[in-house]
């Protein structure tokens, strides 16, 4: 784990909120000269602290429509189907979380797919294919409440 400064957290919180500021603008919000800022945002990048940038897309806006929380139990944690279920889930687009879990479920997934109708296509054609699966129940999302990607550099 690496620790940050105070700095480095008020350059995380800048950057959380608005990662298209220049360096400049970033520098003078942070109260840091521009080359220290540009070195410490560098340093975050190599730390692997900042993972990348991405644009926050409106998943309805942009034509998506259905989401859901879904809740998947294996049959058995064999390697096998372990690893199968993982490499197969990191390539599905429509999957935009998977967490391994404690409790009823194994992995609880965050999908969003044009509609109703595509999301059953997820389900019967890939989903429900995968080795090793012996339960799926899915959650609709009726309203987001709350989204936000920040983590909470508060105090700095």
């Amino acid at each position: 784990m690496t620790s940050l400064t105070d700095a480095d957290r008020r350059i995380l919180r800048l950057l959380q909120a608005d990662a298209r500021r220049s360096n400049q603008e970033l520098a003078d919000l942070a109260n840091l000269s521009a080359s220290a800022c540009w070195r410490r945002v560098r340093s975050l990048e190599e730390a692997g602290i900042i993972r990348r940038y991405a644009a926050i897309v409106d998943a309805e806006r942009a034509g998506f429509q259905f989401s859901a929380i879904v809740h998947v139990t294996l049959t058995r944690h064999e390697a096998s189907h372990v690893d199968a279920f993982i490499s197969r889930i990191a390539d599905r687009p429509e999957v935009l979380e998977c967490l391994s879990t404690t409790g009823d479920a194994d992995y609880h997934l965050k999908v969003v797919c044009a509609d109703k109708d595509a999301y059953n296509r997820f389900l019967e054609q890939f989903l429900f294919k995968l080795p090793g699966i012996a339960h799926v129940r899915t959650n609709l999302v009726l309203k987001e409440i709350k989204f936000t990607t920040a983590l909470p550099f508060d105090g700095s």
